[in-house]
């Protein structure tokens, strides 16, 4: 396994964007949990806590927006106006709590701002990538990417929280506020290649135009539609493992405290995060029409898994089924990991660039919106077999194996040997 910490480091363009991804998408993230939290504080109402962080993450549909941005306009202007938003409506925000009137209107409306502005930095990030980094290099640079999106979904939450409640709200708004504003002064210094295009008729026009020819382009092409595809169909099944099953087992099932509960979360999460600072390790040994065995292996998990909450092993006392249940996840976060790493970094290189952002924003939108739908499927079954938790398991590992087999045909006859870098 190579040890990514001895590689060269990357080039200075790319530490440049990956700080300012690091601000503006888990900054984001964390500012708009605390905020959240704010809201609970000072209404006590958990339906308005919970209701207002779900409302920021709706913006995540207009990924696509942002990705036909980022095919039309200067992507590293773009980095640098979406952060003097986010550093605005921070600065505004902040004034109003000063002078005692935030409201949760007020709160809500930034949240949602800073949610929307999240969601089309996402795709003009992955967008950049290619253009930031030699071809052989793709594999960590997103890996890095990747990791940051990660926390921004999970660990961003939990540190928004403990910064909250050591610092209070006002202090953590003045915070984030500087950091987005440096983070556009350094987003200032990135070079990124730009080729104006023409533009016919009104700007909304244009955009209408090319998301339609985003949508066109993807489905058109055989090779991308069919890992789109795959990556909402997984997701469908494996995201809502970790965000809605682990949390679930772990907590009612295993009955674990709470030391056990955040060590367990704390593994899976670091798995998903090795996975994405390892990929390089594996995708050399990668080929896409063989990428169903990895799929396969995933479904393969879903036996122990399902085993380790059995009745049997769960008489056998509390480590035993612990131990099983949190490795096998562990397995998978990494393995689906890298999997989602390799297979965008494929999409990038068979994507030419007047097509990249908005065609990553659209393979994320699609795949994203699998997950909730897995979620809902995930808390029902869960709730109809709480005394039988490792049936759903095992129909989810049926699913896998299922998808796994669908892979094999659709991408038998693909080959990563031929690809051209089109991306650049």
């Amino acid at each position: 396994m190579t040890d990514f910490s001895h590689d060269p480091p990357p080039p200075r363009n790319f530490r440049l964007m990956a700080a300012g991804q690091v601000v503006t998408v888990m900054g984001s993230s964390l500012l708009r949990f605390a905020l959240s939290l704010y809201v609970l504080d000072t209404t006590g109402r958990a339906d308005l806590f919970a209701a207002l962080f779900a409302l920021s993450s709706i913006p995540v549909l207009l990924a696509p927006v942002g990705g036909a941005l980022s095919d039309r306009f200067n992507r590293q202007r773009l980095m640098v106006l979406y952060d003097i938003i986010c550093c605005g409506v921070t600065l505004v925000f902040l004034f109003i709590m000063l002078s005692g009137h935030a409201s949760v209107f007020a709160v809500g409306a930034v949240m949602v701002i800073l949610g929307i502005v999240s969601a089309m930095e996402t795709p003009n990030g992955t967008a950049c990538i290619p253009f930031l980094v030699e071809r052989d290099r793709l594999e960590s640079a997103n890996g890095v990417i990747q990791t940051v999106q990660s926390l921004s979904g999970i660990a961003a939450p939990v540190l928004g929280g403990i910064l909250y409640g050591a610092l209070g709200i006002q202090a953590l708004v003045t915070i984030s506020c500087a950091a987005f504003a440096a983070a556009a002064i350094t987003e200032m210094f990135i070079r990124i290649p730009f080729v104006k295009r023409p533009q016919e008729g009104s700007m909304a026009r244009t955009l209408a135009g090319d998301l339609k020819d985003g949508f066109i382009y993807v489905w058109k092409e055989p090779f991308i539609r069919r890992l789109m595809i795959l990556a909402a169909l997984l997701n469908l099944v494996l995201v809502p493992c970790f965000l809605v099953a682990s949390p679930l087992i772990l907590r009612m099932t295993l009955q674990s405290g709470d030391a056990a509960y955040g060590t367990g979360m704390g593994l899976i999460e670091a798995a998903s995060i090795i996975g994405a600072l390892t990929v390089g390790a594996f995708s050399k040994k990668m080929r896409i029409n063989t990428l169903w065995r990895w799929i396969l292996g995933l479904a393969l998990l879903f036996v122990p898994l399902a085993l380790s909450v059995t009745p049997a092993m769960l008489g056998t006392g509390f480590w035993p089924p612990f131990v099983i249940f949190v490795l096998c996840v562990m397995l998978m976060a990494a393995t689906a990991t890298i999997l989602s790493i390799f297979v965008i970094v494929r999409i990038q290189a068979r994507t030419p660039g007047e097509h990249l952002g908005k065609v990553m924003a659209i393979i994320q939108a699609v795949a994203q919106c699998a997950a909730p739908l897995g979620q809902l499927l995930y808390g029902a079954a869960f709730q109809r077999l709480s005394g039988a938790v490792h049936v759903p398991l095992l129909l989810a590992g049926g699913l896998t194996l299922a998808i796994a087999f669908r892979g094999k045909i659709t991408l038998r006859k693909e080959s990563v040997n031929d690809i051209n870098y089109t991306g650049r």
